[in-house]
């Protein structure tokens, strides 16, 4: 490895097995949604623990017929986190419903606070949004009896998190509240490129979701083409949110690995935190015991004086590491100025500006790991002198 290798902040690698698995679906002759799709969300479902897994376009596909399928509709408020991806929010809008933004726990937990969700619920609430960021797990034991006194549905974004577990429970993030909705985009920990996954223990929510998904209709084209029907009926408005079959092929190739690529990331994320536990200025979010418990997506870090943050992120650039932010407050994007919750989020706002995340992927290994740790400690002492 030479000093002026780029180290990105994710990476994804692929086996000959991975692109076999794609390459024998493109010679079959059947692309769209089949028995590879069927045979991945029966092997996610076993892997969660749960009786249904549907697989879907992306997973904000899924967080939309997860909203639905909790009778979020217009005038309907559901509670999320200021600190997520747009799409959770984004998807409340698609109902018709409105996104209530509320505060994280704070920089040592980037989490919906429980106490916040509780002062937020109002006449029109229908749902909670309980955010995994990074795969950390979210309080789900607190959402879930505030969710349970208030009649509300409790809604898990998972995007991060396809092996991670409640610390407290030891119950799969994703199986806990109403449904679960999983990110299969480019770089997250199982990936195809574009896909997402609703995945509950509730018949009515995945026969909802099946439906939806394929334009409610009744019947689906692989149905049809081996004659297990003639013709088909439509039930309702849905959505072309079907998963292709080449995607189902590399995720249920992928879906073996993924316990041995996220005790890496563990194994990683610990070695991080043991390297910058005495940066000064730079907090570390979570506890070691989180981190046994997390699926480790990223590695972020949060930065005392917020100023900082840009000219670090400048400074490692410059050393040939990237980095990213994930993410901005929701509050502060145009299209959010205004919104329920906007205006009382100064731990999201502070957080936001604060916070970097470092590279992490199971093929990173300990030598760009220390040169990443070198970079921080130099690049911070840089941009304060």
């Amino acid at each position: 490895m030479t000093a002026l290798e780029r180290i990105p902040v994710f990476d994804v690698r692929l086996g000959e097995e991975h692109v076999a698995a794609v390459a024998d679906t493109l010679r079959s002759g059947w692309l769209t949604m089949g028995p590879r799709t069927q045979a991945f969300e029966a092997e996610f479902a076993e892997h969660l623990g749960v009786p249904h897994a549907v697989a879907l376009s992306s997973c904000t596909a899924a967080l939309h017929l997860a909203y639905l399928a909790a009778g979020v509709g217009p005038g309907d408020e559901v509670i999320v986190p200021g600190i997520t991806f747009v799409a959770t929010a984004a998807a409340v809008k698609y109902c018709g419903g409105t996104p209530v933004l509320a505060e994280v726990i704070g920089p040592d937990d980037i989490s919906l606070d429980t106490e916040d969700v509780a002062r937020r619920i109002g006449p029109r609430t229908k749902a909670v949004c309980a955010v995994h960021y990074a795969g950390y797990a979210a309080p789900l034991t607190g959402l879930r009896a505030l969710c349970d006194e208030h009649g509300l549905a409790l809604v898990e974004d998972a995007a991060h998190s396809p092996d991670a577990v409640d610390p407290g429970t030891g119950a799969p993030l994703g199986t806990v509240g109403l449904s679960g909705a999983f990110s299969f985009f480019s770089n997250k920990i199982i990936s195809c490129g574009e896909g997402g996954l609703l995945a509950t223990r509730d018949d009515a929510v995945a026969d909802l979701a099946r439906s939806l998904r394929s334009h409610a209709m009744t019947s689906g084209t692989w149905d049809r083409h081996r004659g297990h029907a003639r013709g088909y009926d439509v039930t309702g408005v849905g959505f072309n949110y079907r998963m292709d079959e080449p995607r189902a092929a590399l995720l249920s190739a992928r879906l073996p690995g993924l316990r041995a690529d996220v005790e890496e990331r563990r194994r990683l994320t610990h070695l991080y935190r043991g390297a910058l536990a005495d940066v000064a200025g730079l907090s570390l979010p979570y506890t070691p015991e989180q981190v046994d418990a997390s699926s480790c997506y990223i590695m972020p870090v949060v930065l005392e004086d917020p100023e900082l943050r840009d000219p670090l992120r400048a400074a490692l650039d410059s050393r040939g590491i990237q980095t990213t932010v994930l993410y901005p407050s929701i509050n502060e994007f145009s299209a959010y100025e205004g919104s329920s919750g906007a205006g009382t989020l100064p731990r999201c706002e502070s957080i936001a500006r604060s916070q970097l995340t470092l590279p992490l992927y199971p093929h990173l290994g300990e030598e760009r790991l220390e040169r990443v740790v070198l970079a921080v400690r130099e690049g911070l002492d840089e941009v304060r002198a």
